[in-house]
C-alpha cells in the first residue's frame, strides 16, 4: 500500500469517528457542493472540536504560567482546643520587698538582722525577709483551652533560577502545538471528504457507463435473437450474449450498491446521518472537468515552514530545551520576597488577652541547593538528551517529507500521463465499436467481435473516469504534503 492510500485510510478512519455535537440539518434533496461537504466536516468532526479545546487548554496554561510572575497572597486560618491552659507558677508565692534606703540612697531588701550585731539573719544560706509581698498562684493563670489563629502571607518571587522563565516559554510553545495540530486535523478531514466526494462523483460516472453498457448488450442480444429467428445466428450466439448481457447487469447492481454505500459514508465524514438524500453538484455533469496540478513547483524549505507536523515538532523541540533550563533552575539558588500579618486569640502582646491581635512581618528567603547527591544533576542532563531525542525524531520527520513531497508530485504527473493515454485510447475504443457494429451489420464481423469491442469500450471509459478522478486526489494531496492545503478550521 503507498504512502497516499495509507493517509487517505488514516483520515477516513478519523472523519468517520466525527460528529461532535448534533449533526446539521440537510434537507432531503439537497444539492451539495464540494465547498459545502468541506465546511460540514470541519463543523461537526468531533476530534476538530477536541483539538479545539485543547487548544484552550494550553491558553489557560499559558496564564498559569505567567501568572508565576505575580506576587501570590494566602490566608490560613484554624482553631484549637487545648485540654490545660497555662500557668507560670507552680503555687502561691512570697516574694520580698525592697525599701529606700536615705543614708544609701539605693533600695535594699527589708530583711531580719541580728539586734546585737546589726547584719542580716541566714536561715539555709538565705536571708529572712522582714516583710513579703503575697503572689497568688492564680495571679500569672491563662486561659488557652481556645485558641483561634491566622495569618495572611504575601510571596513575590524574585530569583527562582529562571524557572518561570522558562515554564512560561514552554506553554507559550505548547499553545502552538495545539493551534498546529488543530490545523493539521482539519486538513486531513478536507481530504477525506474530497476523497469521498470524488468516490461518489466516480461511481455515478461509473453507473452511466455501466447503464450505457447494459443497453449495449441488450441491443445486441435483441439483434441476435431476430437473428437466430432467420436461422443466421445459432443458439449458441444467442446464450454467450445472454450471459454477458447479465454479467453486466450484475456489474451494474454492484456499481449501484457501491453508490448508496459511499453516499453514507460521505455523510459520515460530513457528519450528516447516514440516510440523508442529496446529491452532488458534480455527478450529474457529462464529463468530469480536469486540470494540470496547481502546485507544479516548491521549495523544501518553505514546505518545512509549511507543514503544520513539522512546525509542531519544531516546538517540541524548543519544549525539551526549556524543559531542561527547568531542570538546570533546580541547581540554582531562589529568593523570594515574603511579607505576612499573623493573630490569633488569645494574643501574647498584651497579657493573652482574650481579643484578636497580630503584627506584621517582611524579610527574604533565600534557598541554595548545596548537594544532592547528583539528584538534580542527572535530571538536567536526561533532559539535554531528551532535547537531542527530539532533534533527531524532527530531522527524520523532515527526510519522511522529502520522500513524501517527492512521491506525491510524482504520482500527480503519472496521473496527468495516465489520464492523457486514456484519452487516446477513449478515441480508439469509439472507434472501435463503431467500426464494430457497422461490421456486425454489414456481415463482416462476428457477434465475438462485437462483445470484445464493446468490452474495450467499457474498459476504456472506465479507466477515463478512475484517470479523472485520480487527478483530483493527487491534486489535493499534493497540495496538502505541501503545506499549502487552506482549511480554515474553526
Amino acid at each position: 500500500m503507498d504512502l497516499r492510500r495509507f493517509l487517505f485510510s488514516a483520515s477516513a478512519i478519523v472523519a468517520l469517528m466525527a460528529s461532535a455535537q448534533e449533526p446539521a440539518a440537510v434537507p432531503d434533496g439537497s444539492v451539495m457542493t464540494l465547498e459545502q461537504c468541506r465546511r460540514l466536516a470541519l463543523d461537526n468532526n468531533k476530534d476538530l472540536r477536541k483539538s479545539a479545546e485543547q487548544i484552550k487548554v494550553a491558553q489557560y496554561q499559558k496564564d498559569e504560567a505567567f501568572a508565576a510572575y505575580l506576587p501570590a497572597i494566602d490566608f490560613a486560618g484554624g482553631y484549637m482546643y487545648n485540654q490545660k491552659g497555662v500557668s507560670v507558677l507552680s503555687s502561691d508565692q512570697l516574694l520580698p520587698v525592697k525599701t529606700f534606703n536615705l543614708e544609701k540612697q539605693a533600695y535594699e531588701f527589708n530583711v531580719v538582722k541580728n539586734p546585737v550585731t546589726g547584719e542580716p539573719i541566714k536561715v539555709n544560706g538565705q536571708y529572712v525577709p522582714e516583710q513579703v509581698a503575697y503572689l497568688p498562684k492564680k495571679a500569672l493563670e491563662y486561659d488557652l483551652h481556645n485558641v483561634f489563629f491566622g495569618a495572611v502571607t504575601l510571596t513575590q518571587p524574585i530569583f527562582m533560577g529562571g524557572k518561570i522563565v522558562a515554564m512560561n516559554k514552554i506553554t507559550r510553545y505548547a499553545e502552538n502545538i495545539a493551534r498546529n495540530m488543530h490545523d493539521n486535523e482539519a486538513q486531513n478531514i478536507i481530504y477525506a471528504v474530497d476523497a469521498a466526494y470524488w468516490q461518489v462523483v466516480s461511481l455515478k460516472a461509473k453507473q452511466r457507463l455501466a447503464e450505457s453498457y447494459v443497453n449495449l448488450l441488450d441491443t445486441l442480444s435483441h439483434n441476435v435473437s431476430l437473428m437466430v429467428k432467420e436461422g443466421v445466428a445459432t443458439k449458441r450466439d444467442q446464450l454467450t450474449v445472454d450471459v454477458k448481457l447479465n454479467s453486466a447487469e450484475v456489474d451494474l447492481t454492484k456499481v449501484n450498491n457501491g453508490l448508496v454505500l459511499s453516499r453514507m459514508a460521505l455523510a459520515q465524514v460530513c457528519g450528516l446521518p447516514v440516510n440523508t438524500v442529496f446529491s452532488l453538484a458534480d455527478e450529474d455533469a457529462e464529463s468530469i472537468e480536469v486540470s494540470a496540478p496547481a502546485a507544479t513547483s516548491y521549495n523544501m524549505q518553505e514546505v518545512y515552514d509549511n507543514r503544520d507536523d513539522l512546525r509542531a515538532l519544531e516546538m517540541g523541540v524548543k519544549v525539551y530545551h526549556e524543559k531542561a533550563n527547568v531542570a538546570k533552575a533546580s541547581m540554582m539558588p531562589n529568593l523570594a520576597l515574603v511579607g505576612s500579618y499573623s493573630f490569633s486569640n488569645p494574643n501574647m502582646f498584651d497579657g493573652f488577652s482574650k481579643r484578636f491581635s497580630g503584627m506584621f512581618s517582611v524579610g527574604a528567603m533565600l534557598t541554595v541547593p548545596i548537594w544532592h547527591w547528583g539528584g538534580n544533576y542527572n535530571k538536567y542532563r536526561a533532559a539535554k538528551s531528551q532535547a537531542v531525542v527530539a532533534e533527531l525524531e524532527l530531522e527524520n520527520a523532515r527526510e519522511l517529507v522529502d520522500l513524501q513531497v517527492n512521491q506525491a508530485s510524482f504520482k500527480a504527473q503519472e496521473a496527468m500521463k495516465t489520464f492523457n493515454m486514456t484519452e487516446s485510447n477513449l478515441e480508439k475504443a469509439d472507434e472501435n465499436l463503431r467500426c464494430a457494429d457497422l461490421g456486425f451489420r454489414d456481415g463482416v464481423m462476428t457477434i465475438d467481435n462485437v462483445m470484445e469491442a464493446q468490452t474495450a469500450w467499457l474498459k476504456a471509459h472506465s479507466e477515463n473516469i478512475d484517470a479523472r478522478i485520480d487527478i483530483y486526489l493527487c491534486d489535493v494531496y499534493l497540495a496538502k504534503v505541501l503545506g499549502r492545503l487552506q482549511a480554515d478550521a474553526q
